[in-house]
């Protein structure tokens, strides 16, 4: 469907617009700032909302609101945008996520136009990436994220920030590189000529070597974002630097481009090339659970621990991408939303945390649920969440992720048991590791002095932010379909090829 008004082309480029107008507003005024930053993630937000109910048709199995736009006409590089059920679920997930961070980052005082222009920064560019149907498009949107995380962290990062920042652009500038070869690669193969658009690179074939070898130098880009073992070590220095609303927006968003581009440039232009390496990352994906479950038993920084904990789950995306059934890649992209949500909620509740005690350190942390009881609350019920509590989200994404590997008649036996196996080390290991640090933190014993009325609770803002990303954790934990509708129909056609070649 072609849309008279570029709705997709306003929401991606409303918010690096809207942020140009900082120059004019009161030197002084940091209050004005924030209000106005909150206003434009709002104002985005709606258009978001309106789209998804107006102009997106959940039974349409083609890609919607078609705007495409030549750039450069020697290389057939387009302004190409569309949604299809698949990215309209993360596109809401990136509107409700910014919107929470900007936020949670309210007491952030120093360089403050500086700091929310790089916000709106990657609002634009990270809406662009899950709207983008030109593999080059995609590409540039991207790196469009590497600048503003890199300033945030270097600017406004804890005291080893310059270690963490460089080690970041590093990583995912590396991986970067991978991507880039392989849109050239697969863009000007062949006598078609020069396509960059994703529908035609659909339908075009390349020797199997080849197209092994593009699809590795994709999931290297990947397996840096997402991340994928032994590509990890970035996220958990990265997330104990970074200021918690920047932890955010890594761990609700960007960790989810990963595992995005992996659907949709793998799975989608690649099938032969998945259908070799899906067995690879279902055991790696059980792998990771398992690992980073365990190394985040043993971190004494809070926002570590979390971070690991991202790893783990990230894992059962890994699974759900490999299990090539319907039910595993549902149970993927519903853990992609639902990690989102309560990987965003976390991080925000460290940082809060944070403000207050002045320290990151379990282990002088303890009994604070006594002076901060709505804290404690809160704390305690995105931990259920983040270990899979029926009647949360994760509870349902790992179910489904599980039994799409089950009902895989094309993985042995001992496979499908080996995976079990290592993969419920890791969920028995994730109630030990939240648990634990719900008892040392709130009820612990090491440093008695921070229970004392000086401690202040939660306030209404906090409070308002906590619900606002609790209630669709608890939505889709009770009625799933809710969000698994929405691309049930793009699930159907990127596993068409697999269900041929059976």
């Amino acid at each position: 469907m072609i849309s008279n008004i570029p709705w997709l082309s306003i929401i991606v480029l409303f918010p690096i617009l809207a942020s140009l107008l900082f120059p004019i507003l009161p030197s002084n005024g940091s209050r004005i700032v924030k209000w106005y930053t909150l206003g434009i993630c709002i104002l985005e937000f709606l258009p978001i909302i309106y789209i998804f109910y107006c102009h997106f048709h959940i039974n349409n199995e083609s890609i919607q609101l078609i705007e495409n736009s030549s750039l450069i006409n020697s290389i057939n590089f387009h302004w190409s945008l569309g949604i299809d059920g698949l990215s309209m679920g993360l596109i809401l997930l990136t509107g409700f996520v910014t919107t929470s961070a900007t936020s949670a980052a309210w007491l952030v005082t120093r360089n403050t136009r500086l700091f929310y222009f790089l916000m709106l920064v990657m609002y634009s560019g990270q809406i662009g990436l899950f709207a983008s149907r030109d593999i080059l498009l995609f590409f540039l949107m991207w790196e469009l994220e590497l600048i503003p995380i890199y300033l945030l962290l270097c600017m406004w990062g804890g005291k080893r920030r310059l270690y963490s920042a460089t080690k970041f652009i590093l990583y995912t500038a590396g991986g970067s590189i991978f991507l880039l070869v392989g849109a050239l690669t697969m863009s000007f193969y062949g006598i078609e000529g020069p396509s960059f658009d994703i529908g035609d690179l659909t339908s075009r074939s390349y020797p199997i070597s080849l197209e092994v070898i593009i699809y590795l130098g994709f999931l290297i880009a990947y397996a840096v974002k997402l991340p994928i073992l032994p590509f990890h070590t970035w996220l958990p220095d990265t997330h104990g630097e970074a200021h918690y609303s920047t932890c955010m927006l890594l761990a609700g968003i960007l960790l989810k481009m990963g595992g995005y581009g992996l659907i949709r440039i793998n799975m989608e232009l690649l099938p032969h090339a998945h259908s070799i390496s899906a067995s690879w990352l279902v055991l790696s994906g059980a792998v990771q659970i398992a690992y980073a479950s365990l190394i985040s038993l043993s971190q004494d920084n809070l926002k570590r621990r979390i971070a690991y904990s991202s790893i783990s789950h990230m894992g059962f995306v890994i699974i759900g991408i490999g299990s090539l059934t319907d039910t595993g890649l549902n149970g993927a992209i519903l853990q992609m939303i639902s990690h989102g949500l309560i990987g965003a909620a976390l991080f925000f509740l460290a940082g809060i945390l944070y403000d207050r005690t002045r320290t990151l350190s379990i282990d002088q942390l303890g009994g604070i649920a006594t002076s901060m009881p709505r804290i404690f609350t809160m704390f305690s019920v995105f931990a259920m969440a983040s270990l899979a509590l029926p009647g949360m989200s994760g509870f349902v994404s790992e179910l489904l992720v599980f039994l799409g590997i089950v009902t895989n008649q094309h993985y042995c036996l001992i496979f499908k048991v080996s995976v079990m196996i290592v993969g419920a080390l890791g969920i028995i290991l994730t109630p030990i590791y939240l648990l634990s640090m719900l008892r040392r933190i709130f009820h612990g014993y090491k440093i008695s002095n921070y229970s004392n009325p000086s401690l202040i609770d939660s306030g209404p803002r906090e409070i308002f932010t906590s619900i606002c990303l609790f209630l669709p954790i608890l939505g889709m934990g009770l009625y799933p379909n809710m969000v698994l509708l929405i691309w049930e129909n793009e699930i159907a056609s990127i596993l068409l090829p697999y269900s041929l070649t059976k």
